[in-house]
């Protein structure tokens, strides 16, 4: 797995099976939507946009 530097990661407990990653307060990804978590090569494309 690869190592996303200078990155501010938090979980927030939720419930529903709702995930979603936010970046800089807007929400980027949303599992919800998309019916499926993120593939890591997802994540990271994300975590580049910073």
């Amino acid at each position: 797995m690869s190592r996303i530097d200078d990155a501010d990661i938090e979980l927030v407990k939720s419930s529903g099976g709702v995930f979603e990653i936010t970046l800089n307060g807007d929400l980027v990804y949303s599992k919800k939507a998309t019916g499926r978590f993120p593939k890591w090569k997802e994540v990271e494309a994300i975590a580049a946009r910073a």
